[in-house]
């Protein structure tokens, strides 16, 4: 298939092939006029590259899925590399879990400091409100 087509199977666009196959993720090959040309196991890559990138890595972090889908195995993740880069970004997340947990707790703490210097007595009212409380 030509770039058009492959870009448009895979939900992207050809200036995005063009781009990975100036980083090496995919490698097209050429008619005797010079058109790209691609098959199946390009678009294979493509919906590795995009399933991950939607996962939040980096196009760089993609390349031992690609790596390992090239080396024919049925699955990018089934290669060392792979599952080396699952388990950092498994870290990373939870990491940020714990940072937002934290973030979480301290903002806890300040709304309940907050309540409880609250002057108490009937919450003080919008002047909104009270025109329409005249209204009515």
């Amino acid at each position: 298939m030509r770039i058009g087509e492959l870009a448009e199977r895979a939900g992207t666009t050809t200036r995005t092939l063009r781009y990975y196959e100036s980083r090496g993720l995919l490698t097209a090959r050429r008619t005797e006029q010079g058109y790209r040309t691609y098959d199946e196991d390009d678009l294979r890559l493509l919906q590795q590259i995009r399933t991950l990138q939607d996962f939040g890595f980096e196009l760089e972090e993609t390349r031992p899925f690609v790596d390992c889908l090239r080396a024919g195995h049925p699955a990018g993740d089934a290669c060392p590399a792979s599952i080396a880069v699952y388990r950092r970004k498994v870290a990373e997340l939870d990491g940020l879990i714990a940072q937002l947990q934290a973030v979480r707790a301290q903002m806890g703490a300040q709304l309940l400091r907050a309540e409880a210097e609250l002057p108490h007595g009937p919450e003080p009212r919008c002047e909104m409100d009270m025109a329409t409380d005249t209204e009515g």
